[in-house]
């Protein structure tokens, strides 16, 4: 990459079941922006056992590029608008080496777990602490502000309750400005969708903007429950540092 040219590459290093995708549309708005779903989903479905359970891995494997340096590669080339976003997955950085992201604005996208957990086994019946990613996001945290690169985080909650305030906040953070186009988007699905749309993006391709916040209220799930104990002291720690 010329370190000279002018593009701002942004990684949104997500969870699951997060907002991320309204996210990616909302950024998808701005007249500046190129936006991506998920390019190293193949990379990671191929580099572990998430093949076996992950719906519509085949197809995701079959059209996606496998090879994460790859992928890398294409992040880091040439673009035709100043920005560039990546909407990605913590779990998704396997076998790669992690030094790319000295050249990327980074963000950490986090939920509550106590929100995200029964979201995420209506679609993955037995998730891991691997699957869902708040282990890697704290590692990944630390990892940034290791290399002097501390990363912006933000919780769901946070965008949901206030999407201008933490918006316009996060835009300052990263170096662009807020455009309130932001906001609002067309009902549907996007070409940038990727593949795995029609297992986990009803809610979004339903959405006109960022749906207001509700709190679960359904009781939790007893099978969940370990899962959720590890999960919420990392929560805790990420919530903590959010812009």
């Amino acid at each position: 990459m010329d370190e000279n040219d002018g593009i701002k590459r942004i990684c949104l290093w997500s969870g699951p079941r997060n907002i991320s995708t309204a996210l990616m549309y909302s950024f998808a708005q701005r007249e500046d922006t190129a936006v991506y779903d998920e390019p190293l989903y193949a990379h990671y479905l191929h580099h572990t056992e998430a093949r076996e359970y992950h719906p519509g891995a085949g197809e995701v494997l079959e059209i996606m590029e496998n090879d994460g340096n790859k992928v890398v590669e294409m992040m880091l080339g040439p673009h035709n608008t100043p920005v560039v976003f990546f909407k990605q997955m913590t779990h998704h950085l396997v076998n790669l080496n992690l030094s790319f992201l000295d050249k990327t604005v980074n963000i950490i996208l986090t939920r509550n777990p106590a929100d995200m957990l029964p979201s995420y086994a209506k679609e993955v019946k037995n998730p891991s602490i691997r699957d869902v990613g708040y282990r890697q996001h704290l590692e990944l945290l630390e990892y940034l502000e290791n290399r002097g690169h501390p990363p912006a985080v933000l919780t769901s909650e946070s965008v949901l309750k206030n999407p201008v305030k933490t918006l316009s906040r996060l835009c300052d953070t990263v170096g662009i400005s807020f455009d309130e186009a932001m906001l609002s988007w067309e009902k549907g699905s996007r070409p940038e969708d990727g593949v795995w749309a029609k297992y986990w993006y009803h809610n979004v391709h339903n959405s006109t903007g960022f749906n207001k916040y509700r709190p679960k209220t359904d009781p939790f799930p007893e099978r969940l429950k370990p899962l959720l104990e590890e999960c919420l002291p990392v929560y805790e720690k990420l919530a903590s540092r959010t812009i």
